[in-house]
């Protein structure tokens, strides 16, 4: 974690607190200066220069002629001193041991006397949590500000009341999350010789990390732009890290950086490289395994309950929609007073900044005429007059539909009207959506946990691999399916009896699944598949009780 070998500086300070009244109550800070408590005999010690370093160090009874050169030698001012470490003095040829552990501690006390006065959070999960003054000024711009009219989960919301909070406080939470991982690993593990400065760092990426997230979050990234602007290679945390950039420097904060000690050009790239992804590969270290099949489960069990629920997921197909329509005609103004659209906003972080959830209301209360198919959609999401669910199937593990084949799904469901289907109800592509979801613990069908390595308890030092049979028998054999939804246009009866067995004899054609309501919707289509029917329903019945069942059937359908 900590990035030997550079310049030392920056970081982050610990808590100090005002003066407590008599009584001992004392108000939380709500707003507070960036730059903590100013030394009543002069400048704060992080605005020190070598000089007064070296006064400062010759005053506590560090006068070693060679210590003082050292640190002129080197630069160090008062920005540094919070962030040396028993390495770095090392490196500094500062000696023997002995003498840089009580530099160390003086250093310390000198923090603690001058530490930065924290802002005051109530957060609805972790409670009242503390930011640091240079997070606080991040969080105090309009890029930051910007999350807070994006919804967390998307369409999610219209099905769950209760899932409406936003991109703020979520990346409230990392942030702080975030500080508490890394701090644990300073206090436990000192070996690793975590400074203040790489904490900060963690932190500023936590709270950073969802920045370039577009309107209703993944629907944007993962089914708007695909649509958009096809075979665009975009991501949301591409636009977070250029997001961060922007932040940084429209609002002047590399001069705030620089005053905590930052190195700013290698502090920026370890917040951008966690923010947007390692530039290798390097495996995790040092969880307990059950722990990480239990969140992955969980994840997996929160996709398919909330995050990828039927309703949900139409809705967000149906914003999709309407902002199709709607882009062509959507002027964003970005740097220099160019416009952008929304499938091109994200190429001018002035006007990506602009472009929230809000853009839904901005076409529903429009008065343009151009905007009226897409202003059409967006009311029958507020009617509640949805595109109407037709079944779920999943494929085979090795044959799963291909993104390039997704836009003929369509026109291939249309194509398998069965024989024996009414022929005068007119069914065309366009009558359909195909929702292709790609469900996995993270590495597509991979195990993550196989790229993992564990600290053996014996010996801290060592790290080994945990193979999946070593844990439990009941975990999975798989660990990434394909799951396809067809939904519907059209909601007059007889449209969607017929698109319904067109589904169903599609999914035999393709030796898909059997939809879980196939044998209700369309009973004289299911017999025909041999693999859809169960043999151990069969031994459950009586011969007496199948020939019944036969003969209920056919007089149903005569």
């Amino acid at each position: 974690m900590s990035r030997s070998g550079a310049a030392v500086a920056g970081g982050v300070a610990k808590r100090g607190r005002p003066a407590s009244p008599p009584d001992g109550f004392c108000t939380p800070e709500k707003r507070v200066s960036a730059w903590g408590a100013m030394d009543p005999e002069g400048p704060h010690p992080r605005h020190w220069g070598t000089e007064q370093v070296c006064d400062f160090l010759c005053r506590n009874g560090f006068s070693e002629p060679g210590l003082l050169r050292r640190f002129r030698e080197n630069q160090i001012t008062g920005a540094v001193l919070p962030y040396l470490t028993k390495s770095e003095l090392k490196d500094l040829g500062v000696g023997p041991l002995d003498l840089r552990v009580k530099l160390l501690v003086c250093l310390q006390k000198l923090e603690k006397n001058h530490g930065d006065i924290m802002k005051v959070f109530n957060d609805p999960i972790h409670g009242h949590i503390e930011i640091h003054p240079l997070l606080v000024r991040i969080i105090d711009t309009p890029q930051f500000q910007r999350l807070r009219y994006i919804k967390q989960l998307g369409g999610t919301y219209y099905v769950f009341p209760g899932a409406s909070h936003n991109r703020f406080e979520h990346s409230l939470g990392v942030g702080y999350l975030a500080g508490c991982l890394v701090r644990a690993l300073h206090e436990r593990q000192p070996e690793l010789e975590i400074n203040h400065r790489d904490i900060l760092c963690v932190q500023i990426a936590g709270l950073c990390h969802d920045l370039g997230h577009g309107p209703f979050s993944h629907m944007f990234d993962g089914r708007f732009i695909p649509l958009a602007r096809p075979g665009l290679k975009w991501k949301h945390e591409t636009a977070s890290v250029q997001m961060f950039e922007h932040l940084i420097t429209s609002n002047g904060l590399e001069k705030v950086m620089e005053d905590y000690g930052f190195v700013l050009k290698e502090d920026m790239d370890f917040i951008k490289e966690q923010i947007g992804g390692p530039l290798d590969t390097t495996p995790c270290r040092g969880l307990e395994v059950g722990n990480l099949y239990d969140m992955f489960h969980t994840r997996n069990c929160l996709h398919r309950r909330a995050y990828q629920h039927k309703v949900g997921n139409i809705i967000e197909t149906m914003i999709t929609d309407a902002f199709l329509k709607a882009d062509p005609y959507i002027k964003i103004e970005g740097t220099g007073g160019k416009h952008y659209k929304i499938s091109t906003a994200m190429e001018d972080m002035e006007a990506y900044t602009k472009l929230t959830d809000n853009i839904f209301l901005e076409i529903l209360y429009s008065s343009n005429k151009e905007l009226t198919e897409a202003r059409e959609i967006l009311r029958k999401i507020e009617l509640r007059d949805l595109y109407k669910y037709l079944g779920e199937t999943r494929t085979e593990p090795g044959k799963e539909i291909t993104e390039e084949r997704y836009d003929r799904l369509p026109a291939d469901i249309v194509a398998s009207r069965p024989k024996n289907a009414p022929q005068d109800i007119e069914l065309n592509a366009e009558d359909f959506i195909v929702d292709v979801i790609n469900m996995d613990y993270g590495m597509k069908e991979q195990n993550p946990i196989d790229k993992v390595r564990f600290y053996c308890k014996s010996d801290p030092s060592q790290a080994v691999k945990i193979s999946k049979e070593q844990v439990s028998r009941l975990l999975p054999e798989t660990f990434a399916e394909q799951l396809i939804r067809v939904y519907c246009k059209k909601k007059d009866e007889k449209s969607l009896d017929a698109a319904t067995k067109c589904f169903i004899q599609w999914c035999m054609n393709m030796d898909f699944t059997k939809p879980q309501d196939g044998d209700v919707v369309a009973p004289e289509l299911t017999p025909m598949k041999p693999s859809w029917n169960d043999p151990d329903e069969d031994e459950l019945q009586s011969p007496n009780d199948c020939r019944e069942a036969s003969k209920s059937r056919i007089r149903l359908f005569q």
